[in-house]
């Protein structure tokens, strides 16, 4: 498995593709509330942000609303509001959001495990706790990255339901659909949607430089794979300037997919 791609004259690396790859959730969004959490999506937020989704609402981690669109870890430059938890709930709860969490386990149909590994009354491991995962899942578009993909994470069927999936999102009615959905799951791998008539994990594009047995071969159940998989598209010239000279010149994205 090569860590970077030729392509032209160009070299792209791994991590790179995995940026692109997380901006594309974001395409065309429009005014709605970016909530990355991680370094490559926080990238790929800011990439969207400068190219093709300009109304694209990001934070400073807290409660200021950015008018710039920093370097990863940098301060913002300018602000354009004050984003207190009340009003961050409001969007929250009203589909104006999407955001892209991470996943200790995620399972066929969506579901999202951040709370344990193991039995929950007795646990082998104890991880972050269910926090907002299921008032994301259920009010507003959750995707999610995971950096390093493997049978692990990818299973059969999750420890502990943190996030909702389509399945459980749908036996709990109206109320729970209305706001649900799973746009993407990117891993290091490639992405993945639930785009088939039961809404079960699929293969969308292999990022260059993967193979399908090898994404068959780290995920934990049989995935949806269509008759010709694409591949991830390339990073333009100028959203690699972008992501290397100007939202990322630390090169942070390498050290969470290292070549």
């Amino acid at each position: 498995m090569s860590g970077t791609e030729t392509t032209g004259i160009r070299t792209v690396s791994r991590a790179e593709y995995c940026v692109v790859a997380c901006a594309e959730a974001w395409r065309d969004a429009g005014e709605i509330l970016a909530s990355p959490m991680g370094t490559v999506p926080a990238i790929g937020a800011r990439l969207a942000r400068l190219t093709f989704s300009p109304e694209l609402l990001l934070t400073d981690g807290e409660a200021l609303l950015m008018a710039d669109t920093p370097a990863v870890g940098v301060k913002p430059g300018a602000v354009e509001g004050w984003l207190p938890f009340r009003q961050h709930l409001t969007l929250t709860a009203t589909g104006r959001r999407h955001v892209m969490m991470g996943a200790s386990q995620i399972d066929r149909h969506g579901n999202q495990n951040i709370s344990c590994i193991g039995d929950w009354a007795r646990p082998a491991r104890q991880l972050l706790g269910v926090r907002g995962a299921p008032v994301n899942t259920l009010n507003n578009a959750t995707s999610y990255w995971v950096p390093k993909h493997s049978a692990r994470v990818f299973v059969e069927h999750v420890d502990m339901v943190s996030g909702v999936g389509y399945a459980r999102a749908a036996a709990a009615g109206a109320s729970a659909t209305r706001y649900h959905r799973i746009p993407e799951v990117i891993s290091d791998l490639g992405v993945f949607d639930f785009e088939t008539p039961d809404r079960t994990m699929r293969l969308r594009s292999l990022h260059p430089g993967v193979s399908l047995e090898q994404v068959t071969a780290a995920t934990g159940f049989a995935l949806t794979v269509p008759a010709d998989v694409p591949f991830t598209r390339e990073p333009t010239e100028a959203e690699l300037r972008l992501i290397r000279e100007v939202i990322d010149p630390q090169g942070l994205r390498e050290r969470e997919v290292p070549a």
